[in-house]
């Protein structure tokens, strides 16, 4: 069969894709019914690239009558636009660095079922969130007709299997398993030896194989470590807010690791986290008073950090402090 390539349209740009025989993009097989017959009986698609301004794509399950059964290498490389993107039942196979670079991409959706993912898929993939299952379409917040508890699975499950590049373990990268609780426990225990490394492992090394500029401030040692202790206290702040499975004695760990690096710890990677990068998400805050986080010790040092910003954050800590710490009107004794 020749090779045949074409472009199929998008509400604001274009997919580029390739016919191919089914040895190469042996995908499951769609129905029948209407499928096209002749020389190119059986051929499936494989999407080779994508252009355009769409924020949320869907990426059709078919077109002109074949079904769409693999990503190809690079095909969304680099993307700057796209949030969210929809991969149909129908796809078997995930090339090469296919969303890699994708540095706004925070949801995939895709079957969870055996499919074929090649290396560096979400390299640096900084904001990627969620890899949802497309068969299941609780969010956060929302219950659905299966139950709170089986949703409170759907997403923690999505919110984990996404976070596998900040765990360094892609062999967790596994939609077929994800969120069985043999999977959870690969998860967690990948997790706690990250939690477990020395903050100076891999400092030397960097110094000595040159992988940052001279003079650089990750060339400093109080600064590589602070770095490492923020990916623990991220690590840890996920697992504890996802925490669908998760043993009682790990949750303690966890907690303990978090409350070690609060405001006015010798260290504050936890407030530092929220603060900097949750600024004026409330959950992060009600997840910090939580497990204790806000102190009568801490409290108004918080304050003074979080200077004129982040009004609505404040006015909470200072209700909280008001009924958990003075056992009185706090915003009687600070202004906004």
């Amino acid at each position: 069969m020749s090779i045949v390539r074409g472009e199929s349209d998008t509400p604001q740009g274009v997919l580029t894709y390739r016919l191919c025989e089914p040895s190469e993009a042996s995908g499951p097989q769609a129905d029948s019914a209407g499928a096209p017959s002749g020389e190119r009986a059986g051929a499936e698609i494989e999407i080779t690239g994508y252009r355009g301004r769409d924020m949320r794509l869907a990426v059709p399950a078919e077109i002109d009558g074949y079904a769409v059964t693999r990503i190809g290498r690079k095909a969304f490389l680099s993307n700057k636009t796209l949030r969210e993107i929809r991969l149909p039942d129908t796809v078997a196979h995930i090339d090469d660095w296919a969303f890699a670079y994708c540095t706004n991409l925070q949801k995939l959706t895709l079957p969870y079922r055996r499919i074929g993912i090649g290396q560096g898929v979400f390299k640096e993939c900084a904001r990627l969130e969620q890899i949802a299952d497309g068969s299941r379409t609780a969010e956060a917040g929302e219950t659905s007709a299966t139950g709170a508890a089986e949703d409170r699975a759907v997403v923690d499950t999505a919110y984990l299997l996404a976070a596998v590049g900040s765990l360094d373990a892609f062999y967790l990268l596994n939609p077929a398993d994800a969120g069985s609780p043999a999977w959870l426990a690969r998860w967690d225990d990948r997790m706690g030896a990250v939690m477990r490394r020395s903050d100076a492992e891999g400092f030397s090394k960097m110094l000595l194989c040159g992988e940052e500029d001279y003079g650089s401030r990750d060339n400093n040692l109080d600064y590589y470590m602070t770095k490492r202790r923020k990916e623990k206290v991220r690590l840890a702040m996920l697992r504890l807010m996802h925490d669908y499975g998760l043993a009682d004695a790990v949750r303690s760990g966890l907690t303990a690791y978090l409350l070690e690096h609060i405001k006015g710890a010798p260290t504050e990677e936890t407030w530092q986290v929220i603060l900097e990068e949750h600024g004026d998400e409330l959950a992060y805050y009600e997840f910090l008073t939580g497990i204790g986080g806000v102190t009568a010790e801490n409290f108004q040092p918080m304050m003074d950090d979080m200077g004129q910003s982040h009004t609505e954050m404040k006015a909470y800590l200072m209700k909280y402090h008001g009924e958990r710490q003075a056992g009185g009107d706090a915003f009687a004794a600070f202004e906004l």
